[in-house]
């Protein structure tokens, strides 16, 4: 029945998470999305083949980017701090490291982004009678996407 224990094993509910950007350790974000990967397809028929149809072949992985949200403090301009530093193919790239955390606060799933550098910062929109808490996004590219299980 819904409710009971099943043989407790549930899934892991997502709003317990902490990320990690380079030395920054544990900023307050909001939202993470984009943690997908996808192998291209390749399709292919040989010249002499009878059947009048491809095969289909798995092709060069490709990795979306992550986009992170988080509201804005007072003085707060990390993300606009990193994306300054980009300049003619030149960027400090750094390691991300998102923990889906269990009930103790401990990684219980761990995704790490190799060589990630922000490509995109969209600040807040501003609504003269709105009550939301103002937020900013930021956008890593990456080349992969390693999961550790605790």
């Amino acid at each position: 029945m819904a409710g009971e224990s099943q043989g407790n094993i549930w899934p892991l509910p997502k709003f317990y998470f902490s990320v990690d950007i380079g030395s920054q350790l544990n900023l307050p974000f909001q939202e993470v999305s984009g943690l997908d990967t996808e192998a291209q397809l390749i399709e292919y028929r040989a010249g002499n083949s009878k059947g009048f149809s491809t095969i289909k072949m798995p092709g060069i992985k490709k990795y979306g980017n992550v986009t992170m949200k988080k509201g804005i403090f007072v003085k707060d301009n990390k993300f606009f701090d990193m994306y300054s530093k980009i300049s003619m193919n030149l960027i400090k790239r750094v390691s991300v490291t998102i923990k889906l955390l269990d009930q103790n606060g401990s990684p219980a799933m761990i995704w790490m982004l190799a060589n990630a550098w922000p490509t995109k910062i969209t600040g807040t929109d501003l609504k003269a009678d709105g009550n939301e808490v103002a937020v900013e996004t930021i956008e890593f590219a990456h080349e992969g996407i390693t999961i550790a299980n605790s």
